[in-house]
């Protein structure tokens, strides 16, 4: 199984938007999670540092950990994947932070 630029972009803001002060079951407009997302990255040191936070709730509250990882992962989902639209291909991606 190839993974591709997408799905690392798509885990990473996964990643960044779990460890931001949304909601977990919101549902954001692009602009709120995209802003949430450059937040967490610069807030925790970089993607690394969302990764090993993210690892750490896991650790002591898998509980909470797990819901607001698959909420995570579905707000990004849809909400960047609305905006590269079905025919994007690799050259709609975007970088995680600007």
């Amino acid at each position: 199984m190839m993974i591709t630029n997408t799905a690392i972009l798509t885990a990473a803001r996964a990643e960044a938007l779990f460890t931001s002060a949304l909601t977990t079951g919101s549902h954001p407009a692009y602009a709120v999670a995209d802003e949430a997302i450059r937040l967490a990255v610069r807030t925790h040191g970089g993607v690394r540092g969302c990764a090993a936070d993210v690892a750490r709730e896991y650790g002591d509250y898998p509980e909470v950990a797990a819901p607001r990882m698959r909420w995570a992962r579905h707000v990004v989902e849809q909400l960047y994947d609305e905006r590269r639209g079905p025919n994007a291909g690799s050259r709609g991606t975007w970088a995680l932070v600007a």
